[in-house]
């Protein structure tokens, strides 16, 4: 899946009929996953979480706003918080598989749906801003609905969609692409609220005044306030005091994680804290945290201690978890708290035990089948690579290659996962291609609407086992690395890795090639079977060659 979130703010808090009306507008809308809804009374704003697949994200966005603009009327609004429409700002934001390309291409979709379907002037905003004043959300605004009027009528202030008239009951809303906003607090083990803030002034990007040797401000030559960068960038921060721990915080808004990740801003005020005579005792996640940013930082802690980063996903979490001391004040449950995982599909295949897959393999049913065992295959044969690189890791007589080895575990194990996916993936493909075969197809009408819906779940039962052929070739790579420089004792695990991973290229071939006839597309037919000969051909051709290698180290050959 590729996931995007999106995070309307409508000007809404009070009214539970009409915020909960919104919500079913988003979770109404197939392949949308409704996250969190967070109601303010005082605001009189409410703050929706969603993720959505990229392809139906636009969907769940323009209903949830046609839904806001039906019921409510911005000329009877009143709310602590700064707002120009009743849905204010709609930011789409890149999760898995996505870029921020992509989610600014979203922007503009929506934005044009908006404005000419509902009548609404739309405003674009940071990553989809099409004029650098634009950017910043605060400038869109000021003046709030009660100067819409005034701004609209300001050739400077056109919207990017939809008509440059004041619209009293929707008013105008601000919709764009932003990065993943990351809440996070660091604890610390004092009460005082100062020091907090004093390591806040030290880390966020924005910094502190700086101020001369008399303690005064120092301010440049139109008398601004000079102030001095903080130690990280994309940080914002701030220090409080939070009575129901019993403890000060360094609260954290990190705006892009990919610049500043949470690892590194929790690391910067342990180094702040120990300056001050203070100890970090753990750390906060407010909301959700994208999968990514807890695995780089498992992967961080692992390197850190000299130690293999080629693990499973499990262990890279409950590292990241430890290490940033995340159940410091409430367990951290990965499930509920990495949005990828509030999310996932159902798995029943690849989180079964090996005897119950086996059991259900055995029976009279058509799944799981070739299809699933190539996947599991691979996924085993990738497992195996994975071994051997780590037991050949921090080896003595293996140094020239540690490196190369933690390398080669850390991708065989992304390899793995992916496999143990298409597992279940396979499954669903040929549910799928049952279930378009019992559509109905008494009406010519149903008739193209099932032979339509056939040929896309053929297609999609073709690209599973492709997919797996190709990764297939991917570890075949990997696969030669350990059998040629991996740990010696472990050469014939290197052997049956690559006797493994031709089973499963071989078995993946096959369930190309007996879907392709049930396709229409015959440029795609043929173009599918040249690509899925030659990969197999060579993969097999490789495994071959190290299965020969093996059996030559054991004296066999």
């Amino acid at each position: 899946m590729r996931l995007v979130e999106c995070v309307p703010n409508f000007s809404e808090g009070e009214n539970k009929t009409t915020i909960d009306a919104i919500a079913a507008a988003i979770e109404g809308t197939e392949g949308a996953y409704l996250l969190d809804v967070d109601p303010g009374k005082d605001t009189n704003r409410t703050v929706v979480t969603f993720v959505a697949d990229y392809g139906v994200v636009v969907d769940a966005a323009f209903n949830a706003i046609r839904t806001a603009a039906r019921l409510i009327d911005m000329s009877k609004h009143t709310g602590a918080h700064a707002r120009m429409g009743a849905t204010d700002v709609c930011p789409f934001v890149p999760v898995r598989g996505v870029t921020m390309d992509d989610c600014v291409k979203l922007a503009n979709e929506l934005g044009k749906r908006v404005g000419d379907e509902l009548g609404i002037p739309v405003y674009l905003y940071e990553h989809a801003a099409k004029t650098e004043e634009r950017r910043n959300l605060a400038s869109i605004r000021s003046g709030e609905y009660e100067g819409l009027s005034e701004k609209l009528a300001d050739p400077n202030w056109k919207p990017d969609y939809g008509p440059a008239e004041f619209n009293a009951k929707s008013g105008a809303t601000v919709i764009g692409a932003r990065e993943f906003l990351i809440a996070y607090n660091v604890n610390l083990n004092t009460r005082d609220r100062k020091l907090a803030n004093d390591i806040a002034l030290s880390i966020r990007e924005g910094g502190r005044a700086k101020r001369d040797e008399n303690g005064k401000f120092v301010r440049d030559a139109d008398g601004t306030i000079v102030k001095v960068a903080g130690t990280l960038k994309a940080c914002k921060a701030v220090g409080w005091y939070i009575e129901e721990y019993k403890q000060a915080q360094v609260s954290i808004n990190l705006v892009d994680y990919h610049i500043t990740p949470p690892h590194l801003a929790f690391d910067e005020v342990k180094r702040q804290a120990e300056q001050r005579g203070m100890r970090v005792t753990g750390s906060e996640l407010v909301g959700l945290i994208p999968l990514e940013a807890v695995l780089d930082a498992g992967r961080h802690y692992l390197t850190l201690q000299g130690k293999s980063t080629g693990v499973p996903e499990t262990d890279l979490i409950e590292t990241a978890v430890k290490s940033l001391g995340l159940s410091d004040i409430t367990p951290f449950d990965p499930k509920q708290k990495i949005i990828e995982y509030r999310v996932a599909e159902e798995t029943v295949l690849a989180d079964s035990t090996v005897r119950s897959f086996i059991d259900e393999t055995s029976v009279d049913s058509p799944v799981p089948g070739g299809g699933s065992v190539a996947a599991l295959m691979g996924s085993l044969a990738c497992a195996l690579g994975s071994m051997v690189a780590n037991l050949t890791a921090g080896k003595k007589g293996y140094e020239e290659v540690d490196e190369e080895m933690k390398t080669v575990a850390a991708k065989a194990q992304m390899l793995k996962d992916a496999f143990l996916r298409a597992v279940d993936d396979d499954s669903k493909a040929f549910d799928k291609v049952m279930d378009a075969m019992r559509l109905p197809r008494k009406t010519e009408d149903d008739q193209r609407h099932r032979e339509q819906m056939i040929e896309k779940a053929t297609k999609e039962a073709v690209e599973v086992p492709l997919s797996v052929l190709k990764r297939c070739g991917e570890a075949v790579e990997l696969i030669e690395v350990v059998a040629k420089k991996g740990n010696e004792n472990s050469i014939s695990d290197a052997g049956v890795a690559a006797l493994a991973l031709r089973s499963a290229a071989a078995g993946a071939e096959l369930n190309v090639l007996i879907n392709l006839p049930g396709l229409s597309d015959k440029s795609y037919i043929e173009k599918t079977r040249r690509e899925t000969t030659g990969v197999c051909e060579r993969v097999n051709g490789r495994c071959m060659a190290i299965f020969e290698h093996v059996l030559d180290c054991l004296g066999q050959s």
